[in-house]
Formats: C-alpha cells, structure tokens, sequence
C-alpha cells in the first residue's frame, strides 16, 4: 500500500493507492466519522483485478487537515476530491459511501462529468432521519474522549450490536488520536458534527437536482438491514436516475463494506468491469 499526500481545496489530503499507476482509476470516499481505512479490504481486491485505487482521508478526517474555520460544507469537500482527480491524471470511478457518496454525486452531475462512473454505498438523496440521528449521536457521544481503548471498543460495540466485539482492540487505534489531555479521542474534527437542519434541508434539494442530472453509470446498493437509507429512498432516487443499477445487500448495516465486504466488493468489482475500462 503507498501512502500519498495531494494539495486539496486548502488543506492536504492523505491517501492510500494499489495497483498498477496506469491501470484504470478507482477512488474510494469514505463516508461522515470514518477514514480511507474504512474499505476493508476493498483496495487490495480491486488493485489485485488490475485497477489503480485510491482512498481518501476527507477533510477533518484521518490524516487529512483540518478545516481552519471549521466549516464543513458539501462544495468543499467536492473541491478537495476535485483537485485529487486533476492530480491524478484522469477520471475515475467513484465508489463512495454515506458523505462520500453525496460528494460523488455532485461531482459525477457537473457536465463534462469528471468520472467514468459513480457506485453510491447506502446513501441517496431521501435518507431516513431517524438513522441519521443515531449516527451524529454516535459521533458526538463521547466529546472527552476515553481512558482507554477498550472503552473505546465498548462505545463502538453498543453502536454496532450486529457486529463481534474483537477480542484485540488494538486495531481502533487507527481511528483514534491521543490529545494534549491524555485520553483517545475520534479521527475527525469535532466541528465537523454541528448540524444545522436549514442547511440540510436545503442541500437535500440540492441532491435531488443533481442526481437528476446524472448521466454517468450509476450502482446504488444498499444494506439490507440501513436505518440511513429506506426501501422508499431507494425507490424515490431510482424514479431521478432510471439508469441506475441497483444491488441491496442482505444482512449489511449502514457501513455495507465492512459487514459484509465480499458480497460488496462483488457488487463493486462487477459495475467496474462494464465501466472502467474505457480508454484513458
């Protein structure tokens, strides 16, 4: 794996790359509160079937800078991730989860389109607010911080009963950041969770419009088991892109990748096989 540094919209943004440097291009976008390691083992299955992919650490996540301001909105993000394209060389297919799905949807609806292709993880314009809650609840739920990382483990496992809690917690650590005040605290920017709903329902409508205009190839899955995104949203975003492919994943939560990662990376390795081979 290499670890690469690009210039975004006013902060640097850390990523990690597979594969062959001229293989046709994927870029990973993790979604709100998690890192570019979030893909499983995405990457390395994607590098190993010939493409070049590369995930992001988003602003205020990771490794990736801090907003100086504190301000976290949807055309910056979608600026950091455009100064990567233009970096790399040459359009991508976007696979991006939750935020990053909806920074891969402005994007992908800018004529020319900047992607060959766009595969939304578990996100759509109408997300469920109930879902949506309980993640920002998560994301604030610990504002001190922990003691420790088994505390940390025990956050996490109460969040996500579905899943195993492991018996080495060592792993957390690349989530975690140790602060002037000794204990471990979350990867992203504290400022990245004020939530303001004006602001969000006025970006949902931006949504709407913008994936109406799409014209690139579209996956949508979903996980079977998402309290973020509905059958109904499903439904609704599928009426806005009729070409859309769709793929819902039995048994997933809302992080599809990382509850059930081999049915994911056939759903995604499949759409890239039809649409990211075209010429460079």
């Amino acid at each position: 794996m290499e670890r690469m540094e690009f210039a975004g919209a006013g902060v640097t943004i850390v990523a990690d790359a597979a594969g062959a440097a001229d293989a046709p291009l994927v870029l990973f976008l993790h979604g709100g509160g998690q890192t570019r390691q979030s893909w499983g083992k995405a990457l390395e299955v994607a590098a190993e079937r010939g493409y070049r992919a590369v995930s992001l650490d988003l602003r205020g996540h990771g490794e990736s800078g801090w907003s100086d301001d504190g301000a976290y909105s949807m055309p910056r993000f979608a600026d950091d991730v455009r100064n990567v394209i233009a970096a790399l060389g040459r359009p991508p297919v976007i696979v991006g989860a939750s935020l990053g799905g909806l920074i891969g949807i402005l994007i992908a609806s800018v004529p020319s389109p900047e992607v060959r292709g766009l595969v939304l993880v578990d996100v759509a314009v109408r997300l469920e607010t109930e879902g949506t809650r309980e993640i920002g609840a998560f994301m604030q739920s610990a504002p001190d911080g922990f003691a420790s990382l088994d505390d940390a483990a025990d956050a996490v496992s109460a969040y996500l009963p579905h899943r195993t809690r492991p018996k080495d917690t060592s792993g957390l650590m690349r989530n975690l950041r140790l602060r002037e005040n000794g204990r471990l605290h979350w990867h992203w920017d504290p400022a990245f969770t004020r939530y303001n709903p004006e602001t969000a329902k006025l970006t949902a409508n931006i949504f709407a419009q913008a994936a109406a205009s799409l014209t690139v190839p579209v996956l949508l899955i979903r996980g079977g088991r998402s309290r973020v995104l509905s059958a109904e949203g499903v439904a609704e975003f599928r009426e806005l892109v009729p070409h859309a492919e769709y793929v819902d994943v039995a048994g997933a939560d809302h992080m599809v990748a990382g509850d059930a990662n081999d049915s994911f990376n056939d759903a995604v390795l499949g759409f890239l096989a039809q649409h990211a081979h075209a010429a460079q």
